[in-house]
């Protein structure tokens, strides 16, 4: 079995010592051995662990929903399916999040498009108009 300090594991993981413990005390990876000097040591489990952690984190996974895929890989009762729905309850979240912020972006472009962008004083300036409600100088 590969033992691992908290510094090994870092670099094997690609995050620094601080996030390590970080989730170690959020209950994500399980505590630390200790050797006679006092350091910190893992297995090769918690490599993969880390790396899962940080892959879902990627893909948009909350805490929250790392942890009940974590209690789903844990149950040998769990198929592809029921990650899949996971995988694509999520899909959908990030799609409407993409459609969010395309509206945001056009309604940017827009009042962009509208703004005089020069010294005239701030009460002829349409961004600000528009976000105080008032669209009488806004074209």
């Amino acid at each position: 079995m590969a033992v691992f300090t908290i510094g090994k594991l870092a670099e094997q993981a690609g995050v620094d010592v601080a996030t390590i413990r970080y989730y170690e005390r959020k209950g994500f990876l399980p505590k630390a051995e200790r050797l006679p000097s006092g350091y910190r040591v893992y297995d090769h489990d918690t490599v993969g662990k880390m790396r899962f952690i940080m892959e879902a984190k990627k893909l948009g996974f909350t805490l929250k929903e790392i942890s009940e895929l974590f209690q789903l890989t844990d149950n040998p009762h769990t198929d592809c399916a029921t990650i899949n729905r996971k995988a694509e309850s999520k899909l959908k979240e990030v799609q409407a999040k993409i459609s969010q912020l395309e509206k945001m972006q056009a309604s940017l472009k827009t009042l962009a498009k509208y703004c005089p962008a020069d010294n005239r004083p701030l009460s002829e300036c349409s961004i600000v108009n528009h976000l105080y409600g008032n669209t009488e100088n806004h074209s």
